[in-house]
């Protein structure tokens, strides 16, 4: 891994957990109960998508198997990355519990960080087989 991509990580997740955590720590988010259940709920659908995904993805390859496949089943039928979907939307749902700009900015971050791999992901994919489902969009089901 480069060390300009560990040094950047390491900077953005300093920044982003003070900024966070002086946010929650000083209760600087106005917090109301359809806010914390409509939260909660976006965080958890996110991590379900997130994780599902996920374990679609490990699945596709028994052990000693090098090939790469083309996952399907779940939301892989609509879109290449529903993991990072489920990511997205898992800090849509922190964002939307503790509505802050430190919250929003990690949301959006996120977004700037994964919806380009997704595209990168997706790209990739459509080069490497010519049978892949060319309607899947790239990481929002419906719209991208």
């Amino acid at each position: 891994m480069p060390l300009v991509i560990t040094g950047s990580s390491i900077f953005f997740n300093a920044i982003n957990g003070f900024l966070n955590g002086l946010f929650l720590a000083m209760g600087w988010f106005y917090v109301t109960i359809p806010l914390i259940i409509i939260g909660v709920i976006l965080f958890f659908i996110g991590m379900y998508i997130n994780m599902r995904s996920d374990n679609i993805l490990i699945a596709l390859r028994q052990p000693g198997e090098k090939d790469y496949k083309i996952p399907k089943g779940f939301l892989f039928e609509k879109i290449t990355a529903p993991n990072l979907f489920g990511e997205i939307v898992e800090w849509l749902g922190f964002f939307v519990l503790a509505p802050s700009m430190a919250t929003f900015s990690f949301w959006l971050w996120t977004m700037a960080n994964l919806i380009p791999r997704a595209r990168d992901h997706h790209q990739w994919y459509l080069h490497k087989f010519e049978e892949y489902p060319k309607e899947r969009k790239v990481v929002i089901p419906g719209i991208y």
